[in-house]
C-alpha cells in the first residue's frame, strides 16, 4: 500500500494507464487477425481497407511505446506482402 500521497496518485495513474494500454494493443491484435483472416478466405475487397488500419493502429501504438517501432514495421512488411501477393499487385 502507497503510504504517501503522491505515490497513492501513481498507482491510481498506473491502473488507469494499464487499462488504457491493454485495450488499445487488444484493438491492434483484432485487426491483425482480422486480416489474416481475409488473407486466408481470399477476400480482396477487405483486404486493402484492413491493411490500411492495421497499419494506423499498430504504428499508432508504436508511437506510445506499446510495441517497438522495429517489430511494428515487421509485422506491417510482412503482413502487406501477403496482402500484395494475394492480390496480385506489387
Amino acid at each position: 500500500m502507497a503510504t504517501h500521497k503522491s505515490a497513492a496518485k501513481r498507482a491510481r495513474q498506473t491502473v488507469r494507464k494499464n487499462k488504457v494500454n491493454t485495450s488499445r494493443k487488444n484493438a491492434v491484435r483484432s485487426f491483425e487477425k482480422s486480416l489474416v483472416k481475409a488473407l486466408a478466405t481470399q477476400d480482396a475487397k477487405t483486404m486493402p481497407e484492413l491493411l490500411k488500419a492495421f497499419t494506423s493502429q499498430i504504428m499508432k501504438a508504436a508511437q506510445r511505446g506499446l510495441f517497438k517501432k522495429e517489430a511494428a514495421s515487421r509485422k506491417i512488411a510482412r503482413l502487406s506482402s501477403r496482402v500484395h501477393a494475394a492480390l496480385g499487385t506489387k
